[in-house]
């Protein structure tokens, strides 16, 4: 073998050990450094979704008995999703603290079973949310948010049902902003195509509107001279979280974070109990009617 052939091969050989040659000396040097005795893990595990594309379940709460009304309460935004507000006062967190004392206020009355769709600060899709209700065959899903304004003076609850448009201009930007969760994962709610299910839906959603109108009409009577309301009636807009067509369901606006007064209510003790026993009560009257109903 002739020199520049020689020196040719032994820089391949180099070149082809030397990888080898470096992760030798990382493992060395990990092992001198003591972090393998430690206990260290080589390996990052990332928890994939279930392949077949749907979310687990939440636990159900309350009574054994099926037969008894179940109720699905949906904190809004969550995980990467913080919603409205800027400071300590999260949008998420506060709807997760509602949502729990809500929760708990139904079952220390009993009668109803109760699940959350997250337990936690959880990212879940809209349709995840409602999608949830319907596999667990609620009753009834209430989806607690709390706006947010430009105007400081903003203030007061409001409860939204589902309807095509919006009943007013402020509702149908509040629906539109709500809706956009989804695109936080580049994900696009899917639109309605299909003529024939268009008016299958429509037809289902009939007796559901007036069902979720009810309800509606119940907070705001419960609520009377407990919870300060900024819109003393029913509103309506096309929430994406509402859509589903055999479900009674509400958009419960609980108030504006962006009111310090609000804010504070709403993250204290006593702002949670108000708005849980205001909803709990309606939450009965609506069932025992139903029962009535022939």
């Amino acid at each position: 073998m002739n020199r520049p052939v020689a020196i040719r091969a032994i820089l391949l050989i180099l070149l082809l050990l030397a990888p080898v040659a470096v992760f030798a000396g990382m493992i060395a040097a990990d092992r001198l450094s003591g972090r393998h005795r430690a206990g260290l893990a080589y390996v990052i595990r990332l928890s994939l979704p279930p392949a077949s594309g749907e979310i687990g379940l939440p636990q159900i709460r309350g009574p054994l008995d099926a037969s008894r009304p179940l109720v699905v309460i949906d904190a809004g935004h969550g995980g990467h999703d913080p919603g409205a507000g800027s400071g300590a006062i999260r949008e998420k967190a506060v709807t997760l603290a509602l949502a729990e004392a809500l929760r708990d206020r139904l079952l220390d009355l009993g009668g109803v079973r109760v699940a959350l769709t997250r337990e936690g600060d959880r990212f879940l899709l809209l349709p995840e949310r409602a999608g949830i209700a319907r596999r667990l065959k609620a009753d009834l899903f209430i989806s607690i948010h709390a706006d947010s304004a430009d105007n400081p003076e903003a203030s007061g609850a409001t409860v939204y049902t589902l309807s095509a448009t919006g009943s007013t201009e402020t509702a149908a930007r509040l629906a539109a902003k709500e809706n956009r969760a989804d695109t936080i994962n580049g994900v696009q709610l899917s639109s309605q195509s299909d003529a024939v299910s268009a008016i299958l839906v429509d037809l289902a959603q009939r007796d559901t509107a007036a069902r979720s109108e009810e309800f509606a009409r119940l907070v705001l009577r419960e609520g009377e001279g407990v919870l300060h309301f900024r819109e003393h009636g029913i509103q309506s807009a096309a929430f994406a979280v509402l859509k589903s067509a055999d479900l009674p369901s509400v958009l419960f606006e609980a108030g504006y974070i962006s009111n310090p007064v609000d804010a504070a209510e709403l993250a204290s003790p006593a702002g949670r109990k108000a708005f849980a026993d205001v909803t709990a009560q309606a939450v009965r009257v609506y069932f025992a009617r139903r029962l009535e109903a022939p």
